[in-house]
């Protein structure tokens, strides 16, 4: 039987690139980009770099860093777990691990039916 539920995890290789990120920046800090310039790829900011307002959602931390998402997004996606990962290529224009080489990438899957029972949904 699950009894915790993660709404957003990351992969080993995402939490080893927010560790190098880490090490250059400080304490960091994510929001899942709604679109746009940069499409749908989670931002890795320098904490209190991002405002964070009561259009936020907090999903959980991955790497000792909080994850936000936007109300309105996260009532699109509130029945998938983010799993962020990294892939090779170029970050978002504003976001930290740019210049690594690897860019952070949302996946998703759905929660299965015990899970949204248990995150109450």
């Amino acid at each position: 039987m699950t009894t915790e539920v993660s709404k957003v995890v990351a992969t080993d290789t995402a939490l080893a690139l927010i560790e190098k990120v880490k090490a250059k920046h400080g304490p960091v800090m994510f929001h899942q980009s709604g679109g746009c310039c940069d499409g749908s790829s989670p931002m890795c900011y320098a904490q209190g770099e991002f405002l964070i307002g009561e259009s936020d959602v907090w999903l959980g931390d991955i790497g000792d860093a909080p994850f936000y998402m936007s109300k309105a997004q996260y009532e699109y996606w509130r029945n998938t777990q983010l799993i962020i990962d990294v892939v090779p290529g170029r970050g978002g224009m504003f976001s930290l691990e740019g210049p690594e080489g690897q860019r952070f990438l949302t996946r998703s899957r759905m929660f299965t039916d015990e899970e949204r029972r248990v995150l109450g949904f």
